[in-house]
């Protein structure tokens, strides 16, 4: 496995992008997020997001790291390694105490190819363990809600058996489920993995995929004369998620479980597990069998995530379980939030490619026509884009890019206006007319005797020669940049009074229009 990440040279490490405070509230680690997901191989490509979650102690992170090895061996034939090679990747360790906190994703995404030449990344993600004795029903139960909002892939770790409350601990969700499909055809969760370890009961369903989907078969079923409640369940988890599927897991054997000396060679597991890793692992992470991340049916890219991972956060950090409804309207507000962002980028690329920082002065009239194509693309781009939340909602939204545009053109219009050749000029070229002015002035003064307005225009001279070398002393150092513009505003002053007289109006890019 490379110690580096290739993408930034900085080695590559689980990193905590949902920190555990010690108040037991979680909070998001936006610079860590953004180093993974604005990585060119991230930024604008689809996603695989795999994550594991379950209870404290039962193996999540060491399994991650036969991902780990998968991925840097690139699939080939004997990417499970040498046998005496400890497991490196995400941190993990025996014992009885928690080891992970919050969530962490790697800080290297890997970037596939698929058979038809396109190509998305992938990204792994570990979660805080369940039921330990630090974590409260609402920590445990975030952590779980926020790796299953986010992932395409979730995996459900479990020891021995699927048990009653096992299913439990997704009831909650569900119902988040139910109220997203009023509003969308699209199931709120994507794929379900039940990865029952340490499987006890191989001669009834035998190890692998074929007897943990005869399992999962019979403990979502609903016969007759089952409670009620056990009946809603099972088919609020069936509606939920888009693929429900199980694997049953061999033992790795006792030196893995009793040796705390025990570093993950694979020459102290047993044979069985070995065999069953290797198939489960390529199983998931072959190109046909990639689950691609969707919201709402449309897939996401790398940026559009960070606005769910916001959005999401947010309604976690309150004292007391988030009701569904509000994950509900979390996930339309990011879905708007990420229609924005689209939005905005597309006016921001078309207007850089009209008056950009290398693009010569374009007259305002000229621009104010690129401008209006491009707000109206951009309009039209997030129209087209499907929302969650209806059209109250999307109305907001629509009100902040209009917001937003509208400042990015007064910014691009500044920008253009300073490469006018008057804009740039207009002051020295107006005090140099004045003082040209003035001395004209005060030779006529001189030559019929009114020494006393000569005096005065002498002085005027001199006032308006220094203000000539102090605008030019702050241009060229950059230094009394407030001189520089009191000195602006002077001119321009003068200018609206010499054009005022005309009935003209100047404004400060040397515009004119009549009054």
């Amino acid at each position: 496995m490379p110690d580096t990440d290739p993408g930034t040279g900085s080695p590559a490490v689980a990193v905590q992008v949902i920190v555990a405070e010690n108040d037991h509230s979680f909070t998001l680690n936006e610079a860590a997020l953004e180093r993974i997901l604005l990585d060119r191989r991230v930024r604008d490509s689809e996603i695989v997001i795999l994550s594991i979650a379950g209870a404290f102690r039962k193996g999540k992170s060491f399994l991650l790291d036969f991902f780990l090895r998968y991925l840097y061996a690139k699939g080939s034939k004997n990417w499970i390694g040498d046998p005496d090679a400890p497991l490196k990747g995400f941190p993990w360790k025996g014992g009885s105490e928690r080891n992970t906190s919050g969530i962490l994703m790697w800080s290297d995404p890997f970037e596939i190819s698929l058979p038809n030449g396109d190509k998305l990344c992938i990204l792994l993600m570990d979660t805080q363990g369940a039921f330990d004795s630090q974590s409260t029903v609402k920590d445990c139960a975030t952590i779980f809600a926020l790796s299953t909002m986010i992932s395409s892939v979730q995996v459900y770790n479990v020891t021995s058996n699927i048990q009653e409350d096992d299913l439990q601990h997704l009831q909650l969700f569900t119902e988040y489920g139910r109220l997203a499909l009023e509003g969308s055809k699209a199931k709120p969760f994507q794929d379900l993995h039940f990865l029952i370890r340490d499987w006890p009961y191989p001669y009834q369903y035998e190890y692998g995929w074929t007897g943990g989907e005869k399992l999962l078969e019979k403990r979502l079923k609903i016969i007759e004369g089952q409670h009620e409640e056990l009946q809603q369940l099972r088919r609020h988890l069936r509606s939920c998620f888009n693929k429900i599927k199980c694997c049953l897991m061999p033992h790795p054997g006792l030196k893995v479980a009793t040796n705390q000396n025990f570093d993950g060679r694979l020459s102290d597991i047993e044979g069985d597990f070995k065999i069953h890793v290797e198939e489960f692992v390529s199983s998931l992470l072959l190109p046909e069998s990639l689950v691609v991340k969707e919201i709402n049916g449309t897939k996401i890219t790398g940026k559009e995530l960070i606005e769910y991972f916001k959005a999401y956060i947010k309604i976690y950090q309150g004292s007391e379980l988030p009701e569904p409804k509000s994950m509900l309207e979390a996930t339309a507000e990011a879905n708007n939030l990420a229609a924005v962002a689209n939005a905005r980028d597309l006016y921001a690329k078309h207007m850089e490619m009209v008056c950009g920082g290398d693009k010569p002065f374009l007259h305002p009239e000229l621009m104010q026509k690129e401008h209006d194509r491009c707000h109206q693309e951009a309009i039209q781009l997030f129209q087209s884009i499907r929302k969650m939340g209806g059209e109250e909602k999307s109305r907001i939204y629509l009100e902040q890019l209009e917001r937003e545009i509208t400042e990015m053109y007064g910014n691009y219009s500044s920008h253009n206006s300073a490469k006018s050749f008057y804009a740039s000029f207009q002051t020295p070229l107006t005090l140099v007319v004045l003082l040209v002015a003035l001395i004209i002035i005060s030779k006529l003064s001189d030559l019929i005797g009114l020494e006393s307005i000569v005096s005065l225009l002498s002085f005027g001279v001199m006032a308006v020669l220094a203000s000539l070398v102090a605008w030019g002393y702050t241009r060229m150092t950059g230094k009394f940049p407030e001189v520089g513009s009191s000195i602006d505003d002077a001119a321009l002053f003068i200018q609206q009074m010499m054009y005022r007289s005309k009935g003209l109006v100047v404004k400060a890019d040397g515009e004119k229009k009549t009054l």
